[in-house]
């Protein structure tokens, strides 16, 4: 019997390559590890510590802590104030995206990526897109302010969405820029040092090009402070320009993360190119100074602002105004009547002209002073409004009352200061925390300096004594008398002695030749 031996041969598996993940699953890969990153991010003590700072002081700043000119914004300030304090959460995002994409590194777990679906520079794609929820947080709270001062009743003017958008920008830009140092540089502690060395660069750059005007623009925030407001149309602040030159960095920067990390596609090429393009528009638009017309417009307001103003009629006074202020001009016809009230002689019917004053031509950064008004029955009054504006303004207007005009009452310095500084400071819910707040010194004591909207008060120390005895007594009581002595309290003749003792009041001791009446302003 013969026996077939058949021999079963099993042919080798063929390999199969895993299928090729589609670009839905590629893109909800990398949503789904910036979600994580971001969960990490946000539990990092530094972020989670400066966005509570940032948050918390920004609420503090609404609620708690204005000077009282908060509560009258002018809202192209408004926006700008919005750009310096995200820097902070800025500088933390900065700092961990940086760590976070070096995370693998640190734990040696490198090796392991290349067996994994997710090619490198997807895994840069996803850092970047996990600083998205703080670029949102940052763009709410900023969106917060501005409208929390756009819904003040006494806000004015215009804000514009590029310098709102400044710092949501900057979050971003930190984040993204914290990306690309780590796959240029990968080492561990390079971005505290990065931040020192940007920090002491940009200072050396800004001092050796005396802070031209195309170098600072090239920083991601450009305040401009110093100036009382601007009208919106004197702020000549390339904001648009700016804006886009920053988003134009922000995907420069991202797409050069992109092709470090291997992503040389056809598409990154030409974003590469398109972000290139954006940047270089952005900083051609906002390099260029102030042009002529800017120039030839802010010296119009500041010499002659009649021709660009509106001016509305309140009670017997007249009340001028730039177009974005005119709404204001009730809060100075209601300061105005009240010191006109107690006043007395031809003082109390007196037809006054309220003019707005500012001096643009020195631009954004300069404070520059207002030249006090030589004609009669004209008041000052500048583009800021609350806290201590409130008295220096009824200051203001007290002194051309009783001077006549603005340059006569800054040479005042006899007895009619007291009348003016009781006109003016009685009429305030708190008389003598304003007259510790309009003087230079924050004193209720001694000689010193009272502001006013131009010329200042100068008041000796017997002065002082007997203003602040003045307004510790009730106002009607006063008045009473201050419009029966009304001629005589205005005369530069009378002494300071002799006012006391009409209006009832200590005279304060041994005063000085001005207090004497006798037309000397030595001490």
């Amino acid at each position: 019997m013969s026996a077939t031996i058949g021999t079963i041969t099993q042919a080798a598996p063929t390999g199969v390559e895993p299928p090729e993940p589609d670009r839905g699953s590629r893109s909800a890969a990398i949503l789904a590890l910036a979600r994580f990153e971001a969960r990490e991010l946000l539990l990092q003590i530094p972020v989670l510590v400066f966005l509570a700072l940032y948050a918390g002081y920004v609420g503090w700043r609404l609620f708690a802590g204005g000077d009282g000119m908060d509560e009258f914004p002018v809202l192209q300030d408004v926006d700008r104030s919005t750009q310096s304090t995200p820097m902070l959460l800025a500088i933390a995002v900065f700092v961990c995206v940086n760590r976070a994409v070096l995370r693998s590194r640190r734990q040696s777990t490198d090796r392991h990526f290349d067996i994994l679906p997710m090619e490198h520079w997807r895994r840069t794609v996803a850092h970047v897109l996990s600083v998205l929820p703080f670029v949102a947080i940052t763009a709410v709270v900023v969106g917060f302010q501005y409208l929390w001062a756009v819904l003040k009743p006494g806000a004015v003017g215009h804000g514009s969405p590029a310098e709102l958008a400044v710092g949501p920008l900057v979050v971003l830009l930190a984040g993204v820029l914290g990306v690309l140092l780590a796959r240029v540089i990968p080492v561990g502690f390079v971005a505290p040092p990065f931040v020192i060395g940007v920090f002491v660069l940009t200072t050396l750059v800004s001092s050796l090009t005396q802070g031209k005007h195309w170098v600072s623009w090239l920083g991601p925030v450009v305040q401009d402070e110093g100036a009382d407001p601007f009208p919106s149309e004197l702020l000549g602040r390339p904001a648009a320009w700016h804006a886009l030159y920053l988003a134009g960095l922000v995907a420069l920067l991202l797409c050069a993360a992109v092709l470090v990390s291997g992503g040389r596609t056809r598409l990154v090429k030409a974003g590469t190119v398109v972000a290139l393009a954006a940047t270089a528009v952005g900083v051609a638009g906002q390099s260029p100074g102030e042009p002529a017309s800017l120039i030839t417009a802010r010296t119009k307001a500041s010499v002659s602002p009649q021709k660009e103003q509106t001016c509305v009629r309140h009670g017997r006074s007249m009340y001028c105004a730039f177009p974005e202020w005119t709404g204001r001009t009730a809060d100075w016809a209601e300061a105005v009547d009240r010191i006109q009230s107690r006043s007395g002689g031809s003082a109390g019917g007196e037809r006054l002209t309220v003019r707005q004053w500012i001096d643009a031509r020195y631009g954004l950064q300069s404070d520059a002073a207002i030249a006090p008004s030589t004609t009669p029955g004209t008041v000052t009054v500048g583009t800021r409004w609350g806290g201590n504006r409130l008295p220096e303004f009824a200051v203001g207007v007290a002194s051309v009352l009783v001077a006549g005009n603005e340059k006569a009452a800054g040479e005042m310095c006899d007895a009619r200061v007291v009348t003016t500084m009781w006109l003016a400071l009685s009429t305030q819910p708190d008389p003598v925390k304003s007259l510790r707040d309009v003087r230079l010194d924050d004193s209720t004591e001694g000689s010193a300096i009272a502001l006013a909207p131009t010329s200042p008060v100068s008041m000796s120390a017997q002065q002082t004594t007997v203003v602040r005895e003045l307004l510790r007594k009730p106002h009607y009581s006063v008045a009473a008398k201050v419009k029966a002595h009304w001629t005589e309290l205005t005369s530069p003749r009378t002494s300071t002695a002799r006012v006391a003792e009409l209006l009832g009041v200590p005279a304060g001791g041994k005063g000085t030749a001005a207090d004497s009446g006798s037309g000397s302003c030595a001490e």
